[in-house]
């Protein structure tokens, strides 16, 4: 029987547009008012948003070099199991599956859900229907093949760079209209006196900045769908943090210009009170309709890169066994969607997905400096690579203690919810030790 393999389609553009997409979701419309509360400083705000830039570049230059060594469905499972074994690249699925993947997609469908539900003047019970439509078609459209998926999301990326493109023109280019939305400050901005008191206070910013900028990694999960992809991925990957730091850097000038500091750092909707500001209810309203547009294409990314990594664990025995199939026709791996759509969809309805996602924020960071780690590993085992991260290995060592810095901020910020994610990290490893059973009675299938 001809075994069924993933199908090359993408290219350079498709891969950027995966990079940016992944990493452009609601956060940049919402996490940008933390930032300025917690530095209290304009020059601070985009200080903090220039060093997540670095810290996001940096990651790209260790990705790209993995993705090029590496070009295998799966990304950082694979990196991390041929780097330090099966274990800590099966407690990587398994966070991404229970969690830190169908978490986000339930959190994100419903936010896109309900500012739709807003857009359209509806109730707001409709946003829970909304977000499940939203998770099932993407689901649909990436089961019927990786070209029709990254097509959606290609066009989705490119519709909500239109709009934040709309909202930095505004800010910077148009004459006010309107007085800028009074909000309540609920405490008054202090700005750090202190050298101590400003690393603190970058330190706690940095988190919802790195938190916006995640998700430059998911791209490698695609790897064998990439045209040449030893030569693809590492161009999509700078490409398009390249992209997103630009972006993110001139929408936060954008939001100042317009907001003022204390309007940003008391706006809930900062996006939507600059549009205001600027082309009145009009502007609010189309920025509200490319949130929604952000949102829907950061989940089709999502769905998309995230079931690879499930099929992957899978192939090599240490999942269920039919999410390792791919679809004869549509080449891509039917049952780790569906399973992926269907834990999505019951943290959807359960309503504890935003609970989840604080418990694991800082599993992610786990993650990101573990595998920077392994790229020491890999460089050090195959001494040969057409592609090597640049700044090595002062970049890399810049990357991993950014990582432990946000794990830290997190853990201080919330010991609690730190201390549960860990402990859901630690369930993973009865259900890994059961899979490892059931590999070595079947015989090794790791490939």
């Amino acid at each position: 029987m001809l075994q069924v393999k993933y199908a090359a389609r993408l290219g350079t553009f498709s891969g950027t547009m995966l990079v940016v997409g992944g990493i452009i979701g609601s956060g940049i419309f919402l996490s940008p008012a933390v930032v300025a509360q917690r530095v209290g400083t304009a020059p601070l705000t985009l200080a903090a948003w220039g060093l997540g830039a670095v810290v996001a570049i940096l990651g790209g230059f260790v990705y790209a070099e993995l993705g090029a060594r590496r070009p295998k469905a799966g990304g950082t499972y694979i990196y991390l199991r041929d780097a330090f074994g099966t274990f800590p690249a099966f407690l990587y699925g398994w966070a991404l599956f229970l969690i830190m993947a169908t978490g986000a997609m339930a959190a994100v469908a419903m936010t896109g859900a309900n500012y739709l539900a807003e857009l359209l003047h509806l109730s707001p019970a409709a946003g829970r229907p909304i977000a499940i439509g939203f998770i099932v078609v993407l689901t649909v459209l990436n089961i019927l093949g990786v070209r029709i998926g990254a097509t959606t999301g290609n066009v989705l990326t490119l519709l909500k760079l239109a709009a934040i493109a709309l909202l930095v023109f505004a800010a910077l280019a148009l004459t006010p209209r309107n007085a800028v939305p009074l909000a309540e400050q609920a405490s008054p901005l202090v700005a750090p006196s202190s050298l101590t008191q400003m690393v603190v206070a970058m330190g706690g910013a940095l988190v919802p900045v790195l938190f916006s900028f995640g998700g430059w990694q998911q791209t490698n999960a695609v790897a064998e769908e990439l045209v040449d992809p030893q030569r693809t991925l590492p161009r999509a990957l700078i490409y398009g943090v390249l992209i997103v730091a630009a972006t993110y850097l001139l929408v936060n000038v954008a939001y100042l210009r317009a907001l003022g500091l204390e309007g940003l750092a008391a706006s809930r909707a900062p996006a939507a009170d600059t549009m205001f500001v600027y082309l009145g209810a009009t502007g609010r309203t189309f920025i509200t309709l490319g949130i929604v547009t952000s949102t829907v294409g950061f989940l089709g990314m999502v769905i998309l890169m995230s079931a690879r990594v499930y099929q992957a664990m899978a192939a090599d025995g240490l999942f269920f066994t039919r999410m390792a199939r791919l679809h004869p026709r549509w080449q891509t791996p039917v049952d780790a969607l569906v399973a992926q759509g269907v834990v999505a969809l019951l943290l959807l309805l359960s309503g504890t997905y935003g609970q989840l996602l604080d418990y694991v924020v800082f599993a992610d960071w786990i993650f990101f400096g573990s595998t920077a780690a392994a790229l020491f590993v890999l460089r050090a085992r195959d001494r040969e690579g057409t592609v090597r991260a640049r700044l090595h290995p002062v970049g890399i060592l810049v990357f991993m203690a950014a990582a432990v810095y946000v794990l830290v901020g997190s853990v201080q910020s919330n010991p609690g919810n730190a201390a549960r994610g860990a402990g859901l990290l630690v369930l993973g490893a009865p259900v890994y030790l059961y899979w490892h059973r059931q590999r070595s009675r079947s015989g090794d299938r790791t490939t």
